[in-house]
């Protein structure tokens, strides 16, 4: 059997730990966990306060008794570029040996600075003798900042993904794809959304963009002078410090709509130019996932300036999970911003 590793998502707001067992029926659900970050201890995907970090996962690799050491971990942001490009036809080892070369033509960063990798999507490209390549980098100091944390937690990183592309490998182990259909997910983390579209079953388009959960809170505590933790429970529909008889609920509601319509139009944008760059047609439907995607406002907001049909993702769907160890209603709770976890937990089985 193949052995398991740990899915480790280091957001913004929270770490999370995943460990998946494949059985001939599935996936099965062995340990999952999450522990809060304090405000500002990762910043534009740059870590401010390791040790917070560190501290996090330790806590909860050791809470959930898991003894696996291998762990996948994902990066986005800023530092990360993903491009989809097309290149003159050639075999996969002729690529390795010239994407370096390749990739200095599309990457804003030097490309001494970056780890660079790439996927051919569609060995025949629309135009003859062409090929279709996603291009992935990622800057070294940002991986390796991000595996520094989880070997100092005594974890050994085999794996380093990108957020979109785990949010992509957990929707397609959870939902069936048609092939004749076009998927937009949106992901929205506490400060980036990931964007992907997969179309003809492959990512077609993937965008971040830096407004997320974080935004909706520094709003409602900026327009109603409240402090950051108030402001937090408020946005999750809570009434920390604040009188009964307040008529605060309704003004954080209009904060949140205003918040929600500014994501969404950037949202619209992204998936307009998604449509405008490419030929696969329309987007057929959007699934949204992420801690921000429980706001209801959020969802049918967005719903209305994409008109696409917008579900909720839930990436335990077609994942075993045993309520007499694990509180169902907490997953079920928690599912939505598990995405990016989940994703990562399957790299094992899946490559």
């Amino acid at each position: 059997m193949a052995k398991t590793l740990i899915g480790l998502d280091i957001g913004s707001s929270s770490v999370k730990v995943i460990n998946l067992r494949k059985t001939k029926r599935g996936y099965e659900l062995l340990n999952f966990g999450i522990a809060p970050l304090p405000p500002q201890t990762i910043v534009d995907s740059s870590l401010m306060n390791s040790g917070a970090v560190v501290e996090a996962i330790r806590r909860l690799v050791q809470s959930q008794g898991i003894k696996t050491k291998e762990c996948a971990l994902s990066v986005s942001g800023h530092s990360v570029i993903i491009k989809k490009i097309s290149l003159p036809q050639m075999t996969k080892a002729e690529l390795e040996n010239s994407i370096q070369w390749e990739a200095e033509q599309y990457i804003p960063f030097d490309i001494n600075d970056v780890n660079v990798d790439v996927q051919i999507l569609n060995p025949t490209s629309t135009e003859q003798g062409q090929m279709d390549v996603l291009l992935v980098a990622a800057k070294k100091d940002l991986i390796y900042d991000f595996t520094a944390v989880a070997s100092e937690a005594g974890l050994k990183s085999t794996i380093v993904d990108v957020d979109a592309f785990s949010v992509a490998n957990a929707f397609e182990a959870n939902y069936p794809i048609p092939p004749d259909q076009t998927i937009a997910l949106v992901n929205v983390g506490a400060s980036v959304t990931n964007i992907v579209v997969i179309a003809n079953r492959v990512t077609a388009f993937t965008r971040d963009i830096t407004i997320g959960g974080n935004q909706f809170t520094e709003e409602i505590q900026k327009q109603l002078g409240l402090s950051y933790e108030e402001a937090e429970d408020l946005k999750l529909g809570g009434d920390a410090g604040l009188d009964a008889d307040s008529v605060i609920p309704q003004e954080v509601e209009s904060v949140i709509q205003e918040v929600a319509d500014s994501l969404s139009s950037e949202i619209r944008r992204s998936l307009e130019f998604y449509q405008a760059t490419n030929q696969e047609g329309d987007i057929d439907k959007l699934y949204l996932c992420g801690g921000t995607s429980k706001l209801s406002t959020l969802r049918s907001i967005l719903e209305s300036r994409v008109s696409i049909p917008v579900e909720l993702m839930d990436p335990f769907r077609n994942i075993k999970i045993n309520p007499k160890i694990f509180d169902v209603e907490f997953i079920r709770n928690v599912a939505p911003m598990a995405a990016v976890a989940v994703g990562l937990g399957l790299r094992r089985f899946e490559d």
